[in-house]
């Protein structure tokens, strides 16, 4: 077999490994935040249920909205699929689309995701949907820099800006890996996916309460297929961002590094375990994290922002 076929089908089982694991990291995570509370929980397939009934359903659109209500649960999904197409999901080795964009690209895609999510609540009218938006907005102000900062501050650190460079600078030696520029930027981006993701929210980000939800409602107005994709979407953001910052940042190790399918056949489950002991993690730091009110969260990004631009500091006076 050809390397040109063997990069083409590992390109295919990129993308989906995370279309279809990334509603069972996000069941894992319901789950087991569930059973933290003292609480039964819903199935780890939950997710995969929902998706599916959602695309069974009809979809009921408003007359008033226009091509943007429709447009963006396409964004939404297309977005994750190829932004995992630039960073190294199951291999070390770069694949066919790995140097089209950097690391300012992958911010730059999910914030494009964001605002057209964002218009698409305040398209329909619905008093509930633009007041998420505007709460996800003032958010996504303060996390989209940061974003940019935190792979700004990744870029300066490993002299790259080529996630699966990036990767491959770390497994170099223990040295490289510890330097505590890469440690804060480490801290910096942990902070920025509990921001990001609604884990620190004013309320419960599983909570049904209009007034109260920020990413949830910017989609109460979706059904059907639309509300699957959405959610479909979600999913694959948390494991986008996941696998950011395992194998680019914290654990470049477990993936394929030659060209043959076994090889990422093989990686398939060590990259599972990462995220598996990821989730355990998430779950720890956010039941042990008291809710913050919503202008507090301000200062939560300011102090990601600030390691990002310490860690760069760090990095230039060569410690």
């Amino acid at each position: 077999m050809s390397d040109l076929i063997v990069k083409l089908l590992t390109n295919l089982l990129q993308v989906a490994f995370l279309l279809f694991v990334s509603p069972l990291l996000e069941g894992l995570l319901k789950r087991l935040e569930e059973m933290v509370q003292g609480k039964h929980g819903p199935s780890i397939f939950q997710v995969y249920r929902d998706i599916w009934k959602l695309f069974h359903k009809d979809e009921v659109v408003s007359s008033q909205t226009t091509w943007i209500f429709r447009f963006a649960p396409v964004i939404s999904f297309a977005m994750p699929v190829f932004v995992v197409l630039l960073i190294p999901e199951l291999t070390a080795f770069p694949l066919f689309f790995a140097f089209m964009g950097d690391m300012v690209a992958v911010g730059f895609l999910f914030a494009l995701s964001g605002f057209f999510t964002a218009l698409a609540a305040i398209d329909t009218g619905n008093p509930y949907g633009p007041v998420g938006a505007s709460r996800t907005r003032m958010i996504g102000f303060l996390a989209e820099p940061v974003f940019m900062a935190v792979f700004f501050a990744v870029s300066f650190v490993a002299n790259a800006t080529i996630p699966y460079i990036v990767n491959s600078a770390w497994v170099v030696s223990w040295a490289a890996f510890l330097q505590p520029a890469h440690v804060l930027v480490i801290v910096a981006f942990l902070l920025l996916i509990l921001a990001d993701e609604g884990r620190i929210p004013v309320d419960s980000h599983a909570g049904k309460v209009e007034i109260a939800m920020i990413g949830h409602s910017r989609g109460l107005e979706y059904s059907g297929s639309g509300a699957a994709l959405m959610k479909w979407a979600g999913a694959m953001k948390l494991m986008v961002l996941m696998i950011v910052f395992l194998n680019v940042l914290v654990t470049p190790w477990g993936l394929a590094r030659d060209n043959s399918l076994v090889s990422v056949l093989i990686a398939m489950p060590l990259v599972m375990i990462k995220f598996l002991v990821f989730i355990v993690v998430l779950v720890a730091i956010e039941m042990s994290m008291a809710k913050l009110r919503l202008f507090r969260i301000s200062e939560f990004l300011s102090a990601a922002f600030v390691i990002c631009v310490f860690a760069m500091s760090v990095r230039l006076v060569g410690l």
